[in-house]
């Protein structure tokens, strides 16, 4: 029996036997093949509040997706409603006031080039093609995270349709605790629609990427000048195998390099003088570290391409060269096509911001660390997880932390809470019990009422 969609709905309706079905229902997760029942793509809020009844009255599992990068795959599910809201791409920027509305079906990388236009950027992570919805919710870290903070740091008011259908604006009066958990809490509380973000001059920056040997000097050098570096510089500190990229020299593909992705939110001149020291830890493979607009460090990207993965995530205080030592010798056993140890120093501008303020509260982690392998076949598979698992136990550090957009096991709770510390867990459940007892919104890092 068709599954009954009221004619209240406005927006696209995509079954099975629709041509449009295989497209939209494929996500970025390369082992994710999910057959939803029904593809609801809504138009406005009261078009997601329609897609939410549909969902809760029918009983049918709920998945929301707007980028699709969930790496545990919950922007699709099996026989229930996928809630697609990439058609909500409505953008309002205010570059007198450096405030914008935008829809939750932008992603980082449209929205940071409009807002561009206007010499303004919001910070969100390291990825043109990851949907406002999705990083949002989560944290986001990236190229502004030491200067300007994290993206729950710049948004400022929210538009929520809650498991009832009720389409809640949110800021820090009112319903301040639902816009607290939406702060990092993930997607468990409600659809959100629309979001509100603080703008940051951004006139002057110096981007790129930077790769160097994979050495230890290298490797502990990069995290300590990257470390103590002026806030106004983001590093994300990739020790990996060299991919086969075109503009990548032929005779480094396959081997371990360290590929360091680097903003400077300033002057051409004080960049230069501040990126000096990692440019003379060894010659430079590769040097494509220039002034540039912001939104240039999302280039498009291959919508086809579609890996098969598993990661690990962490937050330590230190990584030392004990640390890089077994990073090194990790990544040298392995046999896996693709694997890389991500090293991101954290502090400035994220660090500021009370550990209770928002519902992300490893404020005072020094660095964020970032574990994958690429697989090559379902027993690989089971392999690489536990490499990887084994490899996260070496490297962490003190009590399990997490970053919840990083959680890659579909259902995991020890990860999920290792993503908050016990008061802010308790708090999130809280919230949870007032705006959805019932556990409708489960599909993702998922806190029970």
């Amino acid at each position: 029996m068709a599954l009954f969609i009221p004619d209240t709905f406005r927006g696209e309706v995509v079954r099975p036997e629709d041509s449009a079905y295989d497209e939209l229902r494929q996500v970025v997760a390369g082992d994710v093949d999910k057959r939803p029942a029904v593809i609801l793509r809504p138009v406005d809020a009261p078009d997601v509040a329609v897609a939410v009844a549909v969902a809760r009255d029918s009983g049918l599992p709920l998945a929301v997706r707007c980028g699709g990068h969930s790496g545990a795959g919950h922007s699709a599910v099996d026989d229930g409603v996928v809630l697609d809201v990439r058609k909500l791409k409505t953008l309002e920027i205010d570059a007198e006031g450096k405030t914008a509305w935008a829809g939750a079906g932008l992603t980082a990388g449209e929205y940071t080039k409009a807002v561009g236009e206007h010499g303004l950027a919001t910070g969100f992570g390291d990825t043109g093609s990851v949907g406002l919805g999705g990083i949002t919710l989560a944290g986001g870290v990236g190229f502004l995270v030491r200067k300007y903070g994290m993206t729950i740091d710049n948004l400022l008011a929210a538009e929520v349709v809650t498991a009832d259908g009720e389409i809640l604006h949110v800021d820090e009066t009112s319903h301040p605790e639902l816009f607290w958990a939406i702060r990092g809490g993930g997607g468990n509380f409600g659809v959100v629609t629309k979001f509100q973000y603080r703008l940051h001059d951004v006139g002057e920056f110096v981007g790129g990427m930077l790769m160097l040997p994979a050495t230890p000097e290298v490797i502990t050098g990069a995290i300590e000048i990257a470390s103590s570096a002026p806030e106004e510089l983001s590093a994300i500190i990739n020790v990996m195998t060299a991919p086969p990229a075109p503009f990548i020299p032929e005779e480094v593909r396959g081997k371990l390099v360290v590929m360091a992705l680097l903003g400077y939110a300033g002057p051409p001149a004080e960049a230069e003088k501040v990126l000096a020291p990692l440019r003379a830890l060894a010659t430079p493979i590769m040097d494509s570290v220039r002034p540039m607009a912001y939104a240039e460090m999302f280039p498009p990207e291959d919508a086809s391409y579609r890996p098969t993965a598993v990661g690990e995530n962490m937050f330590v205080d230190t990584v030392d060269g004990s640390a890089v030592e077994a990073i090194l010798k990790r990544l040298t056993e392995s046999d896996a096509p693709m694997r890389v140890t991500q090293i991101r120093p954290l502090g400035g501008a994220m660090a500021r911001v009370a550990s209770d303020a928002t519902a992300f509260a490893h404020r005072d982690a020094a660095y964020m660390v970032n574990l994958a392998a690429f697989y090559t076949s379902p027993a690989d598979r089971i392999a690489k997880h536990e490499w990887i698992t084994s490899f996260r136990d070496q490297l962490e550090t003190g009590m399990p932390r997490a970053y919840v957009g990083f959680v890659a096991d579909a259902d995991n709770p020890e990860r999920v809470r290792a993503a908050y510390p016990a008061a802010t867990y308790d708090r999130l459940v809280a919230v949870k019990q007032q705006y959805d007892p019932a556990n409708l919104f489960r599909l993702n890092q998922n806190i029970p009422a």
